[in-house]
């Protein structure tokens, strides 16, 4: 049976549904609380910042077209050490978007203010999930899981559905708002007023209030490389059109909901923004109930598609990771009418529920996610660059002009991103990743130590980025959780200076690895634009 794939329309519904997840409904209350006003700004350079990312990933991702594209790349231009650390960082990121969109959901029921939903309050402690929440929790889980458990076609259908209807309710909720009552004055009339806690302050929102995590989803599209039909002209169009319409929603609902908020709340300064379910609490203020009940629906609804998309994307980035001969074999099968990776999955669902055991709060995990999504975008630009020297024959569908300076810059912007997500977070994200470390260890072992000094010594710059990226966090400046030893702005500019040297000591490291010859195979199946034609 053929295997059906994804058009275009489908495929820019499967990257909306993962753009536009939760972060919508807490992001903009919380990097108000964090930088006032200036959280517009948050979200403006938050979506240029990733925007140049995902140009340097779209090369590539046209390049190989397959599940799980984006646990291979290191790979091939660097060996399997590297590949390892990749596609370890890549499968946790994706992995924990699951728990943190099931956490999101029964934050929000656990405040509905029907009469025959009171037994909802049981779901939170405080400001974490209860016994009663970790089990609706769970129960949300095994529904993302077993959506896809069916196979990707099943899940878009149900997927373009939900996308359209969470593309409609923030434009409703922002309408709504803004006929209520739109406060000009609440942005401020001077400078300290629009940015209440310095410049600073933009920076840490970016990172640590949801920006970020809201936007870095456009990875899943790559990871599906292989669903998607035209692959090499249909990922970047996705990625593009989905990232633009998304960028357009989450700053549109920042100025919202900042003019929208009631001047009772504003006189008692921005760290007063404080609500458990912001949209629909605002609403409620503005004695909109209505809108509240869209707003708590939505909230169920919206989480539930992105966890779809992303329990898709996270098990193929698990399934691929055999690929690499590190991995048991057993998470590659596929062997079922609908090549659904099942066993990948329940892997998936099963490691979702111990994270949500672990992180019962949408900020901490939201945090924890940024970090680790962007430490496993590191590797990209510097496949980029390196292909560029050691393959330049490859097939390129899409060529993007101006690498020499883009693939540095996304290396310098995702680092300086990585130290925005404030310490002891940083930290902790890069011990998890190296946990990862022993499993590599043992299946090399058992390879016999292949390849085992190129792919070493084409793999010290991660260490030594990952240290020096945690040394920085940890005397860095106050606003960024450090000591405050190394002052803003010079902790920018030594992350900056210590970053390009490290990705031009990254590329010219890469070598001609064992698997580059499966690169150049699969590179050689890609249709150009005039071959699709």
């Amino acid at each position: 049976m053929r295997k059906k794939k994804l058009g275009l329309f489908s495929t820019v519904m499967f990257g909306l549904s993962a753009l536009i997840g939760s972060g919508w409904m807490f992001g903009s209350s919380q990097a108000a609380n964090v930088a006032g006003p200036a959280a517009i700004l948050a979200w403006i350079i938050g979506a240029l910042l990733v925007f140049v990312i995902a140009i340097v990933y779209v090369e590539i991702g046209t390049m190989f077209p397959e599940d799980g594209a984006m646990s291979r790349f290191a790979m091939y231009s660097h060996g399997s050490l590297l590949g390892h650390i990749s596609s370890w960082a890549n499968w946790l990121s994706l992995l924990a978007i699951l728990p943190i969109e099931a956490v999101a959901a029964v934050q929000y029921m656990s405040s509905w203010p029907w009469s025959w939903a009171k037994w909802t309050t049981g779901l939170m402690s405080g400001s974490q999930l209860s016994g009663t929440g970790i089990i609706a929790a769970a129960v949300m889980l095994c529904v993302f899981t077993f959506i896809n458990y069916w196979s990707v076609n099943l899940m878009a259908k149900f997927n373009n559905f939900i996308s359209v209807f969470k593309l409609i309710v923030p434009f409703v909720t922002m309408i709504a708002l803004v006929v209520a009552g739109f406060h000009m004055s609440n942005f401020g009339h001077n400078y300290s007023e629009f940015m209440p806690n310095g410049t600073s302050s933009i920076f840490v929102a970016i990172s640590s209030a949801g920006v970020i995590f809201s936007y870095v989803a456009f990875q899943t599209l790559i990871n599906l490389g292989n669903d998607i039909k035209k692959p090499s002209v249909n990922i970047k169009r996705a990625i593009v059109i989905s990232l633009s319409i998304a960028a357009v929603i989450y700053i549109l609902l920042q100025i919202v909901f900042i003019g929208a908020l009631p001047q009772s709340i504003i006189s008692k300064g921005w760290s007063a923004v404080n609500f458990n379910s912001p949209y629909a609490d605002l609403a409620v203020l503005l004695n909109m109930m209505w809108l509240s009940t869209l707003i708590y629906f939505t909230a169920f609804i919206s989480p539930f598609g992105s966890g779809m998309a992303f329990s898709a994307s996270a098990s193929r980035s698990l399934a691929s990771m055999p690929k690499n001969r590190h991995m048991p074999k057993i998470l590659a099968r596929i062997d079922n009418p609908h090549n659904a990776p099942r066993v990948a999955l329940l892997v998936n669902l099963v490691v979702s529920f111990i994270l949500v055991l672990l992180f019962k709060n949408w900020s901490i995990l939201s945090r924890v996610v940024s970090a680790t999504m962007l430490i496993s975008l590191l590797t990209g630009p510097v496949v980029a660059g390196s292909l560029r020297r050691i393959a330049p024959d490859f097939k390129r569908p899409t060529k993007i002009k101006g690498m020499k300076i883009l693939a540095p810059l996304a290396f310098d912007l995702i680092s300086l991103t990585i130290y925005w997500t404030m310490f002891p977070t940083t930290v902790e994200v890069i011990a998890i990743i190296i946990i990862g470390l022993p499993i590599y260890t043992y299946f090399d072992y058992n390879r016999g130590f292949k390849e085992l000094k190129p792919k070493i010594t084409a793999s010290l710059w991660i260490f030594f980025q990952l240290i020096f990226l945690s040394l920085v966090s940890w005397l860095g400046g106050k606003d960024f959780g450090g000591l405050g030893m190394l002052q803003y702005p010079y902790d920018f500019v030594l992350i900056l200076v210590v970053s390009t040297f490290v990705y031009y000591w990254a590329v010219n490291t890469a070598y001609h690895t064992g698997y580059l010859d499966d690169a150049r195979e699969l590179n050689s199946k890609v249709k150009m634009d005039d071959e699709d034609a």
